[in-house]
């Protein structure tokens, strides 16, 4: 048998004339990605729901790259976000790469979830950057060149306690993204995957969530944008940041023992 290509494709250099798009980009780790992107040298555009946070990303992306612009729009509705990426590749001749960062948080046990909040849940984390990314996807494929980057979480590959909606969000998204690399092998556009871990964003405090069960150490949103940039301009499709690869791993191989031992965290912090 002919061992296959072990690249999902090469990555793409980020530098002045590259076109990022960045959702979620008010705060956190799209905030943090769209400035390391600007701060290459490539023009970025941003997309949130708060004006006054966008302004100021945007003001900082624009001190080095001026063509920058944002865009205000809720991308809990996937048609929006669609309509938003085609608008954004218009205004910049095309886009190399969408990053696909807006998501929210939705900490409750599965036995007070309602499935509206489980419905809401999935379309702004993970039917929102399908939409976006279909709506790119044919003339990424024409002009046979771009990358779709689908920041997901480490909880899209380890179910959390109180967290179903969420896990489930972005297990989709996990997957989604995995066989759409497959099917665009032989294409020109690449995918990749980012799976952060515990990031010092907004997250941790949001109304409408139970309090998190995780009170340890967070990682630096600055690190995290610094690896999906190398994430971009290298071959690998997935990204642990920070590197949980090995957690993930013995979940895997150890269904049963991880989850009594994810119990046992739970049960010491009530």
């Amino acid at each position: 048998m002919v061992n296959p290509d072990p690249s999902p494709r090469r990555g793409h250099p980020i530098g002045p004339g590259t076109t990022v798009l960045v959702t979620g980009a008010s705060s956190g780790i799209g905030a943090a990605t769209a400035v390391a992107l600007a701060a290459r040298g490539a023009t970025v555009g941003i997309v949130a729901r708060r004006a006054d946070r966008l302004s100021q990303v945007l003001a900082t992306c624009r001190k080095t790259v001026p063509d920058s612009r944002s865009w205000v729009a809720d991308l809990s509705d996937p048609d929006a976000a669609a309509t938003l990426a085609l608008e954004a590749w218009d205004a910049f001749g095309g886009l190399d790469v969408l990053v696909n960062n807006a998501g929210a948080p939705m900490r409750r046990p599965v036995e007070r979830l309602t499935t509206d909040e489980v419905e809401a849940t999935m379309r702004l984390n993970f039917f929102s950057p399908v939409h976006a990314s279909l709506a790119v996807l044919p003339r990424m494929i024409e002009r046979d060149r771009g990358m779709i980057v689908n920041v997901a979480s480490f909880a899209g590959r380890v179910g959390v306690q109180t967290e179903a909606a969420y896990c489930a969000s972005k297990f989709a998204l996990s997957g989604w993204s995995e066989a759409t690399a497959l099917d665009l092998w032989h294409t020109g556009v690449a995918v990749r995957l980012i799976q952060p871990g515990a990031i010092d964003t907004e997250i941790w405090d949001q109304p409408g969530n139970d309090d998190p069960l995780y009170d340890g150490e967070l990682e630096p949103v600055d690190h995290v944008a610094h690896g999906i940039v190398a994430a971009i301009e290298g071959d690998r499709f997935e990204h642990y940041l920070p590197d949980m690869l090995a957690i993930a791993e013995y979940k895997t191989a150890h269904l049963d023992e991880f989850m009594a031992g994810a119990i046992a965290f739970a049960d010491q912090r009530r």
